[in-house]
């Protein structure tokens, strides 16, 4: 078997390995070899997700309860929001990827089974086994030195012109991409956007590209409300100190948004949008939450006939985030705010879990 590599590689290297709620340690282990069609990359950032707080802290979504079987296989590497640069190339590697040693490299955060239902409907994204990079043993993820991308990967090259703390935004921003364009909006909406992190800014950065009649950002905290102005909000409204619903009712001469997207990741954002939003509206839900939400399904039917959609992963807008931010037309200017060598890890997971003073941190190895 023929394996390219870029330079000599080191026999070990360190990771931050998710070993249980609350225990997450940086440990040594052998660099990986790639197999075929596998590529191995030298981390050059890992952004920490809000779902990887999520994870961090045990909530149920990850960890399991009566309701649910754990989701994480522990001990893994943790991260999904990853950029590096190609090290190493498996047997095939170059010739399916298109990619070649010392690009810039990242891959989907799925990396799809290509035999399940979903898989064979081209669906690739509702994967049956839903093997998400830093959560499961097959997807090991990029809080590391070097991490593979498996055979099964859906993997792009970066234009090397992309600075890496924009490069590093490329996962949520595909993310954020695909959630508005579940939201279908149309010339003249109203759309509200509850959340100004990291998804939520890119949100608003993807939804300003669409010329909406108005486009208002719902947050509690003034410095995120200010980036998401600087992206292209129209609105922005503390709803720690306003009545957010009453003041979208009163701009929309008491109908409502047309368009409301949740991605606050708190239960009570959603019913905050079924009493903003007018009948049949579009309400999108993106949010990883920690817990079960409840709410009233009679304003979803009887009430209000509304088009409730989901919103999962970013399938099929990599190339065009890629394409998109390379060009100067995405604009995240603002979003990272911290970078902290790998050893901070739970420094930068602390800042993530309090949120008031930061939006996107990167570790950088």
């Amino acid at each position: 078997m023929t394996v390219q590599t870029l330079e000599t590689l080191p026999s070990t290297m360190r990771a931050v390995r998710c070993v249980g709620p609350e225990d997450y340690r940086l440990q040594e282990l052998p660099v990986p070899a790639p197999g075929p069609n596998e590529v191995l990359i030298r981390l050059d950032a890992c952004g920490i997700c809000a779902s990887d707080v999520k994870c961090f802290i045990g909530a149920p979504l990850f960890w399991g309860d009566q309701y649910r079987k754990p989701y994480v296989q522990a001990p893994v590497t943790a991260g999904h929001e990853l950029i590096g640069t190609v090290v190493a190339l498996g047997e095939g590697a170059a010739e399916k990827y298109g990619l070649a040693l010392g690009d810039r490299a990242i891959s989907e955060q799925i990396v799809p089974c290509w035999e399940c239902r979903y898989c064979r409907m081209g669906k690739y994204w509702l994967c049956s086994v839903n093997d998400i990079y830093g959560f499961h043993q097959y997807t090991q993820g990029g809080m590391a030195d070097y991490m593979l991308f498996p055979a099964r990967a859906l993997n792009y090259r970066v234009p090397r012109g992309l600075p890496i703390e924009k490069a590093a935004l490329i996962e949520p921003l595909a993310c954020s991409m695909h959630a508005v364009e579940r939201a279908r909006i149309e010339f003249g909406d109203v759309v509200v956007i509850a959340g100004a992190g990291t998804l939520g800014l890119g949100m608003v950065s993807c939804a300003r590209l669409k010329n909406p009649g108005a486009l208002v950002v719902l947050d509690h905290f003034d410095n995120r409300l200010e980036v998401a102005r600087n992206l292209g909000a129209d609105v922005v409204i503390n709803a720690s100190r306003e009545d957010a619903c009453a003041r979208v009712l009163e701009m929309t001469d008491g109908y409502g948004c047309d368009v409301y997207i949740e991605a606050t990741g708190h239960p009570e954002a959603v019913n905050q949008g079924l009493r903003m939003i007018r009948k049949a509206g579009n309400f999108v839900e993106f949010s990883v939450m920690k817990e079960p939400t409840t709410t009233d399904w009679t304003i979803i039917g009887d009430s209000k006939e509304l088009n409730i959609y989901g919103a999962h992963l970013g399938p099929g807008c990599y190339p065009r985030v890629i394409d998109y931010l390379h060009r100067g037309l995405l604009n995240v200017d603002g979003i990272v705010t911290h970078e902290l060598s790998l050893e901070r890890y739970l420094e930068g997971f602390q800042m993530v879990m309090s949120g008031s003073g930061s939006i996107k941190v990167l570790l950088k190895p």
